[in-house]
């Protein structure tokens, strides 16, 4: 085995034990969609038409994925929409 093909096998087993985590996001009858909007853009850091179409994702769906990626990352941000009233969790 090269050395190439060895560093392409050690890069495709990293990435496969790298799990990222999900923030989702669920639906509620108590917060409006401003204020959706305005959590996702300071916590989540969307844009406001990304946080948008998850406020609508949410509506009618019933929940979404707001944001991926690691852990310890996504624990803070998740703090700030349970903070703010919304129904969250990381899975």
């Amino acid at each position: 085995m090269s050395v190439k093909e060895k560093e392409l096998e050690a890069v495709s087993t990293i990435t496969r034990e790298q799990k990222n985590n999900e923030i989702v996001l669920y639906n509620d009858d108590v917060n409006t969609f401003d204020h959706v909007i305005e959590v996702l853009i300071a916590a989540c850091e969307h844009t406001p038409e990304q946080a948008e179409q998850c406020s609508i994702l949410v509506h009618y769906k019933g929940k979404c994925v707001v944001k991926t990626g690691d852990y310890k990352d996504l624990k803070p941000r998740c703090s700030k929409l349970l903070q703010a009233g919304l129904s969250a969790e990381i899975v």
